[in-house]
């Protein structure tokens, strides 16, 4: 195809990413189809007067995100994405969407740069050390800006913030100072895996709290709390798996229900980034001496950075958040942390925040018009996952089907509680590499809810 001129993108990014992305943007769009021959390196380095070592490492970058391939002796193809293929997999020929995580690609070149910056810092050995249990303080008090920036956390305070490694350490460290094997922790009737699986292996029972397009209804809780449950683990912001965002007006309902049955919250605010600022103040703002606050980076900028963030009720908290991670693990990894240090200084963050919110959205903007109606409609247009809700019966047929495809996703079995409160099947759209495979996917999803055996009632709840 000697007649194609891809529109490169101004910006900061080196030309042949910046190329490799326009070859992307034009196949998303329509204007590349797959099978269709591309021309030679010479020829498009002629044609946009460019260097041919861009156009070679273009080409290359594109190979990697497997958005054309090369045939010996052929030239290179724009590639045909069958459900056989995917971006980052978690088995080879698998497509992806059963993890959630960002688009990789956006924190990629700001990884390199970060390395640059970070060798030159003054305190760079001292991290080859054991950090404080709370971490450094220069990761604690970019911690704290990050959430007032990111999560309508106004009043985070460094002194009371603990660096962990990854949200998921955070609730460990949360539960193993509040809560005790044989408790009850009560959670949304559809809940993250990771609080499932952690209660499992530490002999922690669990409740489902039923919800409603805001989330938790607060006299299901009042009702729970009557048994004697003392902790409360939800995520009041883009939920998962459902996507839904508790208002304000229900976050102080809830409020009023923890301070009179005297409630530990454990607020998972790890989605906050995507919401964009629109969403209201965190529990940890409304009603700071009962909640433990916890966030992290790696759903916002790279799931490789296994930071996180727990911000104590009060001091006498915080000393017991330090003795259990001192008991634990003795002090938080330092390295991690001072990437995303440097990120946060140097306001990389931001940008790769406004690069996956941008690319998050469209693709939430895609799945909607492509699965359309059998899409939770209270899900917001900034969640990375969407939640399709359906009867117990069509979500395991239909996760099944999808399964059977090579298209992993997180079947009703792994989030929900309580089926008879709601049921459905999660796809998260971050993990597959480019939006043409991911165009592709999500038809053939929509083909499996078009079948006769997954019609009738979608159940939504």
């Amino acid at each position: 195809m000697s007649d194609w001129r891809p529109k490169i993108p101004a910006g900061p990014a080196p030309l042949h990413e910046r190329l490799a992305d326009a070859v992307a943007a034009d196949i998303a769009s329509g204007s590349l189809t797959a099978g269709t021959r591309l021309p030679t390196h010479r020829e498009l380095a002629h044609v946009l007067d460019i260097g041919l070592g861009s156009v070679t490492r273009a080409y290359s970058l594109a190979m990697q995100r497997g958005l054309i391939e090369a045939r010996v002796g052929r030239g290179s193809f724009v590639a045909h994405p069958p459900a056989t293929r995917g971006g980052d997999t978690q088995g080879a020929g698998r497509i992806d969407m059963a993890r959630n995580i960002p688009p990789i690609a956006c924190a990629e070149r700001r990884f390199a740069e970060a390395l640059g910056r970070v060798r030159r810092r003054p305190d760079l050995l001292d991290h080859l050390n054991y950090s404080p249990p709370a971490g450094f303080d220069t990761h604690r008090r970019a911690a704290a800006a990050w959430l007032r920036r990111t999560a309508n956390f106004n009043t985070s305070e460094s002194t009371r913030l603990l660096v962990t490694g990854g949200a998921q350490e955070a609730m460990s460290i949360v539960l193993g100072t509040i809560a005790r094997a044989g408790e009850t922790v009560m959670v949304e009737a559809a809940t993250f895996f990771g609080i499932r699986s952690l209660c499992d292996q530490t002999g922690l029972k669990l409740k489902a709290v039923a919800m409603d397009e805001q989330g938790i209804v607060p006299e299901s809780l009042d009702q729970a709390s009557r048994t004697g449950c003392r902790v409360l683990y939800m995520m009041p912001t883009l939920q998962n798996p459902t996507g839904r965002t508790m208002g304000a007006a229900r976050r102080a309902e809830i409020a009023r229900v923890v301070r009179r049955r005297e409630l530990w919250i454990v607020e998972d605010d790890i989605y906050s980034a995507f919401a964009g600022g629109r969403q209201p103040e965190p529990f940890a703002v409304l009603i700071p001496e009962r909640t433990f606050y916890i966030s992290g980076l790696s759903k916002a900028l790279s799931p490789g950075l296994r930071v996180g963030f727990v911000c104590a009720p009060n001091d006498e908290h915080l000393n017991r958040l330090i003795a259990t991670v001192r008991a634990r693990s003795y002090a938080p990894a330092t390295l991690g942390a001072l990437v995303a240090t440097d990120w946060i200084e140097s306001g990389a963050a931001d940008e790769i925040v406004r690069d996956v919110r941008a690319e998050v959205g469209a693709r939430t903007a895609l799945g909607k018009e492509i699965l359309a109606t059998a899409l939770d409609p209270s899900t917001s247009d900034e969640c990375p996952h969407l939640w399709l809700p359906m009867q117990e019966l069509q979500a395991e047929r239909f996760a099944n089907r999808a399964i059977r495809a090579g298209i992993d996703v997180t079947p009703p079995g792994a989030p929900v509680i309580d089926r008879s409160m709601i049921c459905g099947v999660r796809v998260c759209l971050g993990a597959v590499r480019d939006r043409a495979i991911l165009n592709h996917t999500l038809g053939t999803i929509a083909g499996f809810l078009s079948e006769d055996d997954l019609g009738g009632d979608q159940g939504v709840v």
